[in-house]
């Protein structure tokens, strides 16, 4: 789908419309903060694809362990970036 010049002026106007100029900046910046997390996340995610077990190998672990390491990787999320 193309987007030209009048098509996103329309666009845009609608959205300042729907926001307000007062919310533009607060909406952008967390459009670019939102951004920024999804291509750290698809980094991140690439990085331990590479670094993890080579495609034969298979990792196991145990139940609790697996419960441990979510319990970890979520508290770890909540320090990083706590809710509101």
């Amino acid at each position: 789908m193309n987007f030209g010049a009048p098509e996103l002026m329309i666009i845009l106007l609608v959205v300042l419309v729907l926001f307000g100029g007062a919310k533009l900046p607060q909406l952008a910046r967390s459009l670019g903060q939102a951004q920024a997390e999804f291509r750290k996340g698809i980094r991140d995610d690439t990085t331990a694809r590479t670094d993890g077990a080579a495609g034969d190998e298979k990792i196991t672990m145990t139940r609790s362990e697996l419960e441990a390491l979510v319990a970890e990787r979520e508290e770890a999320a909540r320090r990083t970036h706590p809710p509101g």
